[in-house]
């Protein structure tokens, strides 16, 4: 028991920190650049993320394992999880539409895009890559949201102070934003190896 709650804390802390989506693997960058510049669409981006993130490995963990790996269809994994994750997306959609609107408004374009979020389906896909068990792909996907989460948290708060900084004018909108977006990437480079020791 202790053995199964180290192993699904470290893969839960790798997913949030030495292999972030986002910092690490530069997956979802469209959402990061797009609704970084205010905390509160920063955090409500990342919560429907992390929501979607783990209805899609509850959705297509069952349908992979049991229609698609047990048919040979395996070569189908891409469009059918493409297919689901968009279904999914429509879902939360329809819900900020009707229960909170000011989300719904202020996420305005970037909320369809979750859709075409390439760290929602990279989640799923690497949850089959590495064969894991359902409880380890939910483990992954929960923390693959919570480090897309903590990765728009931080760039958020570097963004707002960049706002009353005097930058050079050639530097100024997305120069200054794609710099500050890899000097944070490279913070997260000091963790590589820590949670791996810690769980070793």
């Amino acid at each position: 028991m202790i053995h199964i709650t180290k192993e699904l804390a470290a893969i839960f802390f790798t997913a949030v920190l030495t292999q972030n989506f986002v910092l690490a693997k530069f997956l979802g960058i469209c959402p990061f650049l797009g609704v970084s510049k205010k905390l509160h669409t920063a955090v409500g981006m990342s919560l429907a993320v992390i929501f979607v993130m783990a209805l899609a490995t509850c959705a297509t963990y069952p349908i992979n394992k049991y229609l698609l790996e047990t048919n040979g269809l395996t070569f189908l994994q891409t469009l059918v999880f493409i297919l689901v994750i968009a279904a999914l997306v429509q879902l939360v959609e329809i819900a900020l539409k009707r229960f909170l609107k000011p989300l719904y408004r202020s996420l305005g374009i970037y909320l369809p895009l979750i859709t075409t979020n390439c760290a929602v389906l990279g989640v799923v896909l690497l949850n089959v890559t590495r064969q894991y068990t359902f409880a380890q792909a939910m483990v992954n996907s929960v923390g693959g949201g919570a480090g897309f989460l903590l990765a728009m948290v931080l760039f958020a708060g570097v963004r707002s102070r960049m706002e009353h900084d005097d930058i050079p004018k050639a530097l100024r909108g997305l120069p200054s934003t794609l710099i500050a977006a890899s000097l944070v990437a490279l913070s997260f480079l000091g963790l590589g190896g820590v949670v791996e020791k810690i769980f070793a």
